[in-house]
């Protein structure tokens, strides 16, 4: 059977949330109940990106954020992402050593990981976030942006999902 990519029955592109997370931070964890709840709803229509923005007062995030992108090159970004962001508390206290730990669990390559935290292959992408982040006015975790807009998770939750999804929904109806 071939695919014939051009025809018109090809799938819209997905609208795109960039989420700006730090994997120490208790407000990026109290998100995760709606980042799962709208990779459920959504599922390939949104491509639910992983953007990093460690902040200074957590000793541990910028390590973090470095582990997520050896999680994610070892096909588990959201899987250990989600493991990680469960257990904020662990994070504080077992730093590096915890996270080499959740690689394990979730049957990942640790010592890759134990490597990777090392040699910081994943400095530059991590660096490259961080610094996107701040030019388009990212000052604290978690925030989001769909469609051009910023929405500030930091301060609060409250509404956040519902309109993530009347922007991802009114994006979707005009690729219709």
């Amino acid at each position: 059977m071939n695919d014939f990519s051009g025809s018109s029955a090809a799938r819209p592109a997905p609208v795109v949330l960039d989420v700006w997370c730090e994997l120490q931070c208790p407000d990026c964890r109290d998100a995760l109940t709606d980042l799962i709840a709208l990779r459920a709803r959504y599922g390939d229509r949104l491509d639910l990106r992983l953007r990093h923005f460690p902040l200074e007062k957590h000793k541990h995030a910028f390590a973090a954020a470095q582990a997520a992108e050896e999680a994610a090159e070892q096909g588990r970004a959201w899987p250990y992402v989600e493991a990680v962001l469960g257990r904020v508390e662990e994070l504080d206290r077992g730093g590096e050593a915890f996270l080499v730990e959740v690689a394990r669990e979730l049957g990942l390559d640790a010592d890759e990981f134990d490597t990777a935290l090392i040699d910081g292959r994943h400095i530059l992408i991590v660096d490259a976030d961080q610094a996107e982040g701040k030019a388009i006015g990212v000052t604290g975790t978690p925030t989001y942006v769909i469609g051009g807009e910023r929405l500030d998770g930091g301060k609060s939750q409250e509404g956040l999902r519902e309109r993530i999804e009347e922007i991802a929904d009114r994006l979707l109806a005009e690729q219709a």
